[in-house]
């Protein structure tokens, strides 16, 4: 008896056991978790130990040299492309490159998957709205959070380490339909958006800039911004682009980005610029990037470039002469498959040597070992006890709605419109196709949100709702008008959410025109004039609109830009809308008259005016005609006056005796380094809030520079954002460097300080000064 209990006690004891591992393995596959994709596991396989490259003493290069010198041909080529190999017999295991985090972890790309482990994560608003925040704390705070919340999926094998963002292109033309990825049009704008949001993601808590938390990646390198536009698509085009544009307008985010931002990766675009593609340019690669501004990581093609320059372009006679011009170019990982189908035949043929393709794993290689995938286990690492507790926390989901809320333009508001007062209010009407949309707030690449606050629900929150979409979509091909009359003449006041989506403005996508979708502005007009209250035209867009009608319209009362706002969207608006919170946003770029695009098509990639060919120019630096809404503009419920402390009436630059100008008239200088030290100057301003409400303030400063090399009519030199209770003031501090903020592009290219009469702008404040030999 007492055999046949042990038997069966044993027998259970092993069928428990069974049981427990077969459903701890199997709850992982049920919530989406594993293990975390990482080298070098020594624990699993001791003799791991004995490769330098798993020897974490050791510096990144000479681990780097050691596991390259390793591997064979075959396996070198297998990490090229974004699926790279794995190699067994190294303890290499299959790694997967392609991720995203435009603004918040994204599921775009194979990298990253949400499971009912971590089903969603924070959606901050699309970058374009970010950029109007004009915050640069902001800008990292937000990157921060990303990097954070992207750890803590890697950590249950929910995603990667390198993320393919920041877009930093120029919204060049209203019409292009991925400007919503962008920070805007402005240069410098761009550049502190990219650095800073790129500082946020990289940036350890060490303070070490070898090491990386994730690795960002600014795109799409570079004068790329035509998607679709009249038969006219990104692979096909090619941009014809002067050096001063080049120098002045294209370059300058990617070279912060590189420079201030330590970006681990740039990503080279489609295009053609000049006629070649900018993933076989040896001169925009490894001469620029690699070479004038010393990138510390790894250029990857935008996916299947080669093959688009191959295939579409015919830019090379065979793949393998495509592969080679990639590698020599500077090119080191391949966003597809080319690089792994014909790189061993480009060997072969004599096209390129195994040397180059060393060069271009060894810097795959080194990013990855400043992330600590060749350093074993993660868990007992940095970073290594974050999870899915760490994402869509309360904190989080905060920032994600105060971005939004700082980023909100409030472009019009009559006396005794806005804010609304929830109490005073007893009825609101929220009439159209955006009111009550969810997916649509958080634009392109996009990922799963926590969760989503429409504006509909942001509003009823607080006061009484009727709600009528009045179009079936956005494209809104027949508005109901009748329906939503009648609910905004009996309400008393009414919100009318209008704008685009996806359908109108996207990647592959380009806009037409610059008017609203469809019988939207038939919308907007009659429900205005049935309204009996203060009507709100509230603009979910990426791009801005020709709403010269609603800018004139009486009726309309309140005009407010809310961009794609993301997962909070909703609660957002509502906060603005009834003075929560004090709209502080600026636009990011300028809203044209239809007249604009009728007459500049978008193929044209010159900046400047030109005059003799009726060519008014683009972006607020070189536009010549009329705007509906221009870069920087955006009210506030508060009045802040600006006062000048503190600036020079003359800056001196010293010169070297025997220099030309010394003995003629010269217009400018050259921007040489032993001439610019130490020549920089303080502007003080100060500013005051005049109004009842507490509020956050942009000072943005701006410079025009003497009409020379076709200058710009006015740059932007710097911004700070001050926060300031009522009837406060404070003293807002620029130091401005004459060799960098006060100089110009020339026409071949070169940097140059132009000697005449400059002025500063701020608001409407102006001040002269002089700078000569």
């Amino acid at each position: 008896m007492a055999s046949s209990i042990i038997r069966f006690s044993v027998f259970l004891c092993s069928f428990l056991f069974q049981y427990l591992l077969f459903f701890s393995q199997n709850l992982k596959g049920v919530l989406g978790q594993s293990s975390p994709v990482f080298a070098c596991n020594v624990a699993s396989n001791a003799t791991l130990s004995s490769f330098a490259f798993c020897d974490t003493s050791l510096g990144v290069d000479a681990r780097v040299a050691d596991l390259v010198k390793r591997l064979t041909l075959p396996e070198k080529i297998g990490f090229l492309v974004n699926s790279a190999g794995s190699v067994s017999r190294l303890g290499i295991p299959k790694y997967e490159w392609w991720s995203e985090a435009l603004h918040g972890v994204s599921y775009v790309g194979p990298g990253t998957k949400f499971s009912s482990l971590v089903p969603g994560a924070t959606s901050f608003p699309q970058v374009i709205l970010t950029a109007a925040s004009f915050n640069t704390s902001l800008f990292e705070a937000i990157g921060r959070v990303v990097s954070t919340e992207a750890r803590a999926m890697y950590n249950v094998g929910l995603a990667g380490l390198t993320y393919w963002s920041p877009n930093i292109n120029i919204f060049r033309d209203p019409r292009w339909g991925r400007g919503q990825e962008t920070p805007g049009e402005d240069p410098l704008l761009s550049s502190k958006y990219g650095s800073g949001y790129v500082r946020g993601l990289q940036q350890t808590d060490d303070g070490d800039k070898n090491k990386l938390k994730v690795a960002a990646c600014c795109k799409h390198y570079t004068a790329y911004d035509i998607d679709n536009w009249k038969g006219v698509d990104r692979y096909h085009f090619n941009a014809v682009v002067t050096k001063q544009d080049m120098d002045d307008t294209f370059q300058p985010p990617f070279k912060s980005c590189v420079i201030d931002g330590n970006v681990a990766s740039v990503m080279c675009s489609y295009n053609q610029v000049n006629g070649i593609p900018t993933c076989a340019d040896p001169d925009l690669l490894a001469g620029v990037i690699r070479g004038e501004w010393k990138l510390n990581g790894y250029i990857v093609t935008d996916c299947d470039s080669i093959d688009v320059y191959y295939n579409n372009q015919h830019y090379t006679k065979t793949p393998e002469e495509a592969a080679a011009k990639a590698i020599l170019a500077g090119l080191d990982l391949n966003c597809g498959s080319f690089l792994g189908k014909y790189t061993q035949g480009a060997v072969q043929a004599g096209l390129v040597n195994e040397a180059a393709i060393d060069r271009a794993i060894s810097n795959n290689f080194a990013t990855l070992m400043r992330l600590g995938f060749f350093d074993g286990d993660p868990s007992n690492k940095p970073y290594g006890k974050l999870g899915p507790k760490d994402v869509c926390t309360s904190e989080n989901q905060e920032l994600a709605r105060e971005t939004a809320r700082q980023g909100i333009v409030l472009l019009k508001n009559s006396p005794g419109s806005l804010p609304l007062s929830p109490t005073a209010i007893k009825s609101l009407a929220v009439i159209g196709p955006n009111g009550n949309v969810t997916k649509t707030m958080i634009g392109n690449y996009e990922g799963t949100p926590c969760k989503y606050t429409t504006i509909l629900q942001g509003l009823s929150a607080s006061v009484a709702t009727s709600f009528v979409p009045a179009c079936a979509n956005v494209a809104c091909g027949t508005a109901q008008v009748d329906d939503a009359t009648k609910i905004a003449a009996s309400a008393d006041a009414t919100i009318l959410v209008v704008g685009a989506d996806q359908s109108i403005e996207a990647e592959s996508r380009d806009r037409i025109d610059l008017y609203l979708p469809g019988q939207q502005t038939l919308l907007v007009t009659e429900v205005a004039k049935a309204s009996q209250g203060p009507v709100i035209l509230v603009i979910m867009s990426g791009g801005g609109f020709d709403i010269t009608f609603a800018k004139n319209n009486t009726k309309i009362t309140s005009i407010l830009w809310v961009g794609y706002p993301g997962e909070a969207g909703g609660a957002a608006v509502a906060d603005v809308v009834f003075g929560h919170y004090n709209p502080c946003g600026r636009l990011p770029m300028t809203w044209y008259p239809q007249s604009y695009v009728d007459k500049v098509p978008m193929t044209n990639m010159n900046m400047r005016p030109d005059a003799s060919k009726g060519y008014p120019g683009r972006t607020y630096r070189f536009y010549t005609g009329e705007t509906v809404y221009s870069f920087g503009d955006g009210l506030s419920y508060s009045t802040f006056n600006h006062k000048l402390v503190r600036a020079p009436k003359l800056v001196s630059i010293p010169l070297e005796e025997g220099h030309v100008c010394h003995s003629s008239s010269c217009k400018s200088l050259d921007v040489v380094e032993e001439r610019c030290k130490n020549l920089a100057f303080d502007i003080h301003l100060g500013v005051k809030n005049v109004g009842s409400m507490s509020g956050s303030h942009t000072v943005m400063l701006f410079s025009s520079p003497p009409a020379v090399h076709k200058s710009p009519q006015k740059h932007l030199l710097g911004f700070e954002k001050v926060f300031l209770s009522a009837q406060r003031e404070a003293l807002v501090k620029f130091n401005v460097d004459v060799c960098k903020h006060l100089s110009v592009v020339d026409e071949l290219g070169n940097r140059k300080v132009a000697l005449g009469e400059h002025v500063l702008h701020v608001g409407s404040l102006k001040h002269s000064f002089s700078v000569r030999i």
